[in-house]
C-alpha cells in the first residue's frame, strides 16, 4: 500500500495550488448602449442581443 514516508509541508501542498486561481470575467461593450455586458450574453441595461430586444427592461 502506497504510504508517504514524511508529512507533507503547508508550504509545499500550497505551491501545487498557485494554478488554481479564478479567471478574470471578460467584458465588451455593448455595441446599442455602451454599458459593458459579457460578450454572448444579453446585456442587463438596454435588454438586446444582436439588435433583437429580448428583456423588458425599466427605463429610469
Amino acid at each position: 500500500m502506497a504510504v508517504p514516508k514524511k508529512r507533507v509541508s503547508k508550504q509545499r501542498k500550497r505551491k501545487r495550488w498557485t494554478h488554481y486561481k479564478a479567471e478574470l470575467v471578460v467584458t465588451q461593450a455593448c455595441p446599442r448602449c455602451g454599458d459593458p455586458r459579457r460578450p454572448h450574453r444579453v446585456c442587463p441595461t438596454c435588454g438586446y442581443y444582436r439588435d433583437t430586444a429580448v428583456l423588458e427592461t425599466e427605463q429610469a
